[in-house]
């Protein structure tokens, strides 16, 4: 199963794509998606929708992973951040990728073992689930940490997300 995760923002989102079979990993791909600060949102928000309709039409992901939004500071950027986020999950819908949504605390628990991890500690563990010897920009570390979420924790829920997702997308 090709799972594409996904860390949202509006100047950089994080993408990584896995190959999972059940039992390992291998990683297909890993980067990010980068606008520039100068420019009005919409034009960065048409950045962000068609660098990742051709990441999706790249890599045809059967699902992806998706961080769920959590702000309590600077609601300027939780808004953009949103729209970015909005903008991606449209682009997921548009070529039929099922999409499942995750908390920080969810990830570091599967990861790492312990929901209240440092972000050191998520950087470190999914390099070594991944075999990768470092991951170099925060935004791909945390956007393969959700494929890696994925992965572990959709068996656990799967055949609930899959059915719901069926029903929605016929």
């Amino acid at each position: 199963m090709i799972i594409l995760g996904i860390d949202p923002g509006i100047a950089i989102v994080g993408y990584g794509v896995l190959d999972y079979n059940g039992r390992s990993f291998r990683t297909v791909a890993m980067g990010a998606i980068r606008t520039e600060a100068g420019l009005d949102v919409e034009d960065r928000l048409h950045t962000v929708y068609h660098d990742m309709l051709e990441i999706i039409d790249t890599y045809r992901p059967e699902e992806m992973a998706i961080e769920e939004l959590f702000f309590t500071n600077n609601q300027k950027t939780a808004i953009a951040v949103a729209e970015a986020r909005g903008v991606i999950l449209l682009a997921a819908r548009e070529r039929g990728v099922l999409i499942a949504e995750y908390t920080p605390l969810q990830v570091k628990q599967s990861v790492v073992g312990y929901g209240r991890a440092e972000k050191k500690q998520v950087m470190t563990m999914t390099a070594s689930i991944l075999g990768l010897e470092k991951i170099k920009l925060d935004d791909t570390a945390d956007a393969l940490a959700l494929a890696v979420c994925h992965a572990h924790c959709g068996g656990s829920r799967i055949q609930d997300f899959y059915n719901q997702k069926k029903k929605r997308l016929t």
